[in-house]
C-alpha cells in the first residue's frame, strides 16, 4: 500500500520531532480557553490585537523549535525515502521559519527543499488539503502517489480530504480510524512496512 508511493508529506511537530510543544501553556500565554484551535481563535481578532497575538505565538514557537529532537526513526526514514528519490515535503501549522529552524535542530534540514516546506502562511492551515494539493502539483505528482504522515487529527483530515494515503504515527492511544489508512506507533515501525 505504501511501498509504491513516491510523494511523502510530513507534519513536523510530534511526527518528525518528539512532541515538545506545550499547547496548554501556549493557550494560557495567549489568554485562550483550553482545547481551542489556536490559529482559528487568533483569526477571530483583527488589527493590533491579532498582530500582538501572532507575535507572541512566534516567540513561543521559536522557543519550542530550538528544543526539537528527532522522533524515533525520523532520520532513518528520511534517508530511506531520499535515497529512493522520493519527493519530501513538510506541511505544518507553524510558520515556515519555525519549521526550517526545527528541521535544522533535528538534523533533517538537508532532506527538504525550502520550497517544499509549507507553513501556515504558504497555504491554508490543516485540516485544509490546500498544502498537500500545492505540493503534489509542484512535484507533478498525483494523489495516488502521495502519503500524508502525521500524529494529529488535522493531519489525517487534511490527507483524507486531498485523497492521499494517511499514516497516523503516535505512541498515545488516540485513534481516528475514519481518516487513517495505516496506524503505526513510531517512524521506525513505518520503515519496516517499507522494506
Amino acid at each position: 500500500m505504501l511501498k509504491d508511493r513516491t510523494s511523502w508529506i510530513f507534519d513536523l511537530d510530534g511526527t518528525l520531532t518528539l512532541p515538545v510543544h506545550d499547547f496548554a501553556h501556549i493557550r494560557q500565554e495567549l489568554g485562550m480557553a483550553p482545547e481551542v484551535d489556536i490559529l482559528a481563535t487568533i483569526e477571530k481578532y483583527s488589527g493590533e490585537e491579532k498582530r500582538t497575538m501572532l507575535a507572541r505565538l512566534d516567540e513561543l514557537e521559536r522557543h519550542y523549535a530550538a528544543l526539537a529532537k528527532p522522533a524515533e526513526g525520523a532520520l532513518d526514514l528520511l534517508e530511506l525515502l531520499k535515497l529512493a528519490g522520493h519527493d519530501l515535503g513538510i506541511l505544518t501549522r507553524n510558520t515556515k521559519e519555525m519549521a526550517l529552524l526545527s528541521l535544522q535542530s533535528i538534523g533533517a534540514g538537508d532532506y527538504f527543499a525550502e520550497a517544499d516546506v509549507l507553513g501556515r502562511d504558504e497555504s491554508e492551515p490543516k485540516p485544509s488539503p490546500d498544502g498537500i494539493n500545492y505540493l503534489i502539483n509542484q512535484w507533478n505528482s498525483s494523489a495516488s502517489d502521495a502519503v500524508m504522515v502525521g500524529d494529529f487529527h488535522f493531519d489525517l483530515l487534511c490527507g483524507a480530504a486531498a485523497g492521499v494515503k494517511t499514516v497516523h504515527v503516535d505512541k498515545r492511544e488516540r485513534h481516528w480510524p475514519e481518516v487513517t489508512d495505516v496506524r503505526v506507533y513510531s517512524l521506525s515501525e513505518l520503515i519496516l512496512l517499507l522494506n
